[in-house]
């Protein structure tokens, strides 16, 4: 690979990582996604698994006079709920998978040792 198709390639990243970066959900958006399922502050902090101050945080964009972002748990968690997922328990076990697994160890009695 010849250096200036490996610096195009780091350009690409760079670029990439960039609009990764700037993926972020605006307190206005935040707030109109709330709105938009017809949530209190205190249900979206219940469905979220946050604290109510926490969602007054998010739509505010700032924490004690600092510019706070809305992490990208919190914006995964505000798409599922627009999707109408509450709730994910992880992938369903196939039923091969079930056959697989290891069976639990048997249990063994242990003698205490005597008591003087």
């Amino acid at each position: 690979m010849s250096k200036n198709q490996t610096g195009d390639r780091d350009k690409s990243d760079r670029k990439k990582r960039k609009s990764e970066a700037d993926a972020v959900m605006s307190p206005s958006s935040f707030k109109r996604w709330r709105k938009s399922l017809k949530l209190s502050q205190k249900e979206a902090a219940n469905a979220l698994g946050l604290k109510r101050r926490a969602v007054q945080y998010y739509e505010k964009g700032e924490r004690n006079g600092e510019t706070l972002k809305i992490p990208k748990a919190v914006r995964l968690a505000c798409f599922a709920l627009t999707q109408g997922c509450e709730d994910y328990e992880g992938p369903k076990e196939s039923p091969n998978e079930t056959d697989q697994i290891a069976p639990a160890a048997e249990s063994v009695d242990v003698e205490e040792p005597p008591t003087a």
